[in-house]
C-alpha cells in the first residue's frame, strides 16, 4: 500500500512539475509579446504583404484548342499533352472549328480554354492584345496544285485558274483565310468557281476531276499533302512572286523546294519551287500562369526544335508573328534558356521552390533584421526595467545619506517595501539572472543600513 502511495504522489509531483514548467513557458512567451509587440506587428505586415504578392500555385489542368479531330494541330498537340503528363499536368485537348473559334475563346476569359494552335496572319488588331504569343513553332507551307491535264505550267495565281472549280477549304479555316488573303491580293474574289469545302473532301475532288485545283494550308507531311504530291497529275505551282507577298504580308514566310527535293530518282520537283508560307503560333490566355507558360516553352523546345524539311536546327520555337504581343515569359526563355532549377529538378518541385524564393526572399530581407533586433529588444527593455529599479533605490539611498531624519523610519521603510515590490514584480530571461539578483541584494544593502540606523537612533 505504501508503494502504491509513493507512486501516486509521485506521478502527481511530476504533473505539476509539468504543469509549472509550461505556464513558466506560457508566461515567458507571453511577457515576450508584451514587450516586443511592435516587432512582432511589423513581422506579421511583412508576411502578410509577402503572402498578398506571391505568386498563386499553377493550375493542374490546362484546356487546349487543337482545331478539327485527326488534324495535323491534333496529332502536334497530342505530343504536348505527352511533356505536360510527364511533367504532373494535365494538358486537354479540346476540339474546335478552328482559328476563328480558338480565338475567340481564347480573348473570353471566362473560357477555360487558355491555349491554341492558330495560323499566323489570322488575328485582328483588335483581338491581338486579348493575347500573349509563345512564339512560333513551325512553317505551314501554302501549297497550290493544279492538274497538268487542265492548265499548261503556271507559275502564279492568274485568272486562268478561277476559269475552272477551285477548292479553297472550308469557311473558318486556315486554309480558306490564307487563300482569301492571296486571292484578294489578286483582286480575284467572288467567283463562283470557289469552292469552300473541307481539305480531305477537296483532296477526294481533285483526284476525281471535280475540281481543277486545290489550295491547301499544311505541313509536308500530312496525308493531305502527301497523296497530292505522289499524284502523277498534280503539279505544283511554282510563286516566282513570293518574295512581294512577303513584303504586302509580313505574316507570310519564302521558302524554296530545291529542285529534286521531293525525289532524286524522278527528279522531282523538276525546278526549284517558291513558296509562301504562314506559321504555326502557339497563342494563349494573357491570364495563363507563368509556370504554365514556361512549361509549354520546355515542351516547344522539346517538340519543334529539331530540323526538318523547311526549319533549320533550333529556329523554332521562335517570334516570328509580330501582330499578338510577347510573353515575357517566352522573351527570357529565348534569351537566358529555362530556369536553373527546371533542368535539374521535376516541373512541380523546381517550380514550388521559385516561388517559395520570392515569396522568402522578401521577407527574409525584410525579418531579418526585425529578427536580429527581437532577442537584444526584449533584453533592453529588461534592462532598462531593472535600471529603472535601481535608480529609485539610488534615490532613497540619497537620501538617507544626505538628510536623514530618524522620525521618517516608516517612510523610509514604505518606500524600500515599494522598490522591492517593483523588483520582485520583474520577470527575467536566464541572462540577465545575476543582475536581477544583484539588484535583490542591493535591495537588502539599504534595508540593513536602515535597520542599522534605526538600532543606533534608539540606543541614543
Amino acid at each position: 500500500m505504501r508503494t502504491k502511495v509513493t507512486y501516486k504522489e509521485e506521478i502527481k509531483d511530476q504533473t505539476r512539475a509539468l504543469y509549472e514548467t509550461a505556464f513558466e513557458e506560457f508566461n515567458s512567451i507571453w511577457h515576450f509579446i508584451r514587450e516586443a509587440w511592435p516587432m512582432l506587428l511589423l513581422l506579421l505586415v511583412a508576411l502578410g504583404v509577402a503572402i498578398w504578392f506571391a505568386k498563386p500555385a499553377p493550375p493542374r489542368h490546362v484546356l487546349m484548342g487543337t482545331g478539327s479531330v485527326g488534324g495535323s494541330y491534333e496529332a502536334l498537340a497530342k505530343q504536348y499533352v505527352a511533356f505536360f503528363a510527364k511533367n504532373g499536368v494535365t494538358l486537354e485537348l479540346v476540339a474546335t472549328a478552328g482559328a476563328e473559334e480558338n480565338i475567340q475563346r481564347l480573348r473570353n476569359h471566362k473560357d477555360r480554354l487558355q491555349a491554341a494552335l492558330v495560323q499566323g496572319g489570322l488575328v485582328h488588331l483588335k483581338d491581338a492584345k486579348e493575347l500573349l504569343s509563345l512564339g512560333s513553332i513551325g512553317y505551314e507551307p501554302i501549297w497550290f496544285f493544279y492538274r497538268s491535264d487542265k492548265f499548261p505550267n503556271g507559275t502564279h495565281i492568274t485568272e486562268e485558274f478561277l476559269t475552272h472549280p477551285m477548292a479553297i477549304g472550308e469557311r473558318g479555316s486556315g486554309t480558306f483565310n490564307q487563300a482569301r488573303h492571296i486571292l484578294e491580293a489578286n483582286d480575284l474574289v467572288g467567283n463562283t468557281n470557289l469552292k469552300a469545302i473541307p481539305n480531305a473532301e477537296g483532296v477526294a475532288a481533285f483526284k476525281r476531276g471535280e475540281v481543277s485545283s486545290i489550295l491547301l494550308v499544311d505541313g509536308i507531311n500530312s496525308d493531305n499533302v502527301r497523296e497530292l504530291l505522289e499524284d502523277p497529275n498534280a503539279r505544283l505551282v511554282n510563286f516566282n512572286r513570293a518574295p512581294a507577298y512577303t513584303r504586302l504580308m509580313p505574316f507570310f514566310h519564302h521558302l524554296v523546294i530545291p529542285e529534286g527535293a521531293l525525289g532524286l530518282s524522278r527528279n522531282f520537283p523538276d525546278q526549284d519551287i517558291n513558296l509562301i508560307a504562314t506559321t504555326t503560333n502557339l497563342f494563349v490566355d494573357k491570364d495563363m500562369h507563368p509556370a504554365i507558360q514556361l512549361l509549354f516553352m520546355q515542351a516547344s523546345s522539346a517538340i519543334v526544335g529539331h530540323r526538318t524539311f523547311f526549319s533549320r536546327y533550333h529556329e523554332f520555337p521562335a517570334f516570328k508573328e509580330s501582330i499578338v504581343p510577347e510573353s515575357e515569359v517566352a522573351k527570357r526563355f529565348f534569351q537566358k534558356g529555362p530556369p536553373f532549377l527546371m533542368e535539374y529538378l521535376p516541373f512541380w518541385l523546381a517550380e514550388f521552390l521559385d516561388r517559395m524564393f520570392f515569396l522568402m526572399l522578401p521577407l527574409f530581407a525584410f525579418a531579418y533584421p526585425i529578427l536580429r533586433t527581437m532577442p537584444g529588444y526584449r533584453l533592453a527593455r529588461v534592462h532598462s526595467r531593472i535600471n529603472e529599479v535601481y535608480g529609485e533605490l539610488k534615490f532613497l539611498e540619497q537620501d538617507l545619506i544626505n538628510s536623514y531624519d530618524p522620525t521618517q523610519h516608516a517612510q523610509y521603510a514604505a518606500r524600500l517595501d515599494q522598490i522591492e515590490q517593483k523588483a520582485l514584480s520583474l520577470k527575467v530571461p536566464t541572462s540577465v539572472v545575476s543582475e536581477y539578483y544583484s539588484l535583490r541584494g542591493s535591495i537588502d544593502y539599504v534595508r540593513t543600513w536602515i535597520v542599522r540606523k534605526e538600532s543606533a537612533s534608539d540606543g541614543r
